[in-house]
């Protein structure tokens, strides 16, 4: 309940989070070059990152913690036999 209570705090708590001041992953001039020096992986390789790293800011930090919180339940739960009881 902890997680869960402490997800509800961060997500009441959190504000929206902006992107990159200068808007640079989205003009095509800025993914043309990405895409110039490091092919299309690097083009996806960056949208990975960008995407992970989004995870722990703001209102999707609250999301995350409650997934992971969840899981971890999850596996205590299917692991521990006494917990079943």
């Amino acid at each position: 309940m902890a997680g869960l209570g402490g997800a509800l705090g961060i997500y009441l708590a959190a504000g929206s989070v902006p992107g990159d001041p200068l808007g640079r992953e989205d003009s095509k001039q800025y993914l043309r070059g990405m895409e110039l020096y490091g092919g299309k992986a690097n083009v996806l390789a960056a949208e990975l990152m960008q995407w992970f790293q989004s995870l722990w800011h703001g209102k999707r930090l609250a999301v995350t913690v409650a997934c992971i919180t969840v899981l971890v339940a999850a596996v205590v739960w299917f692991v521990d036999p006494a917990s079943q009881e």
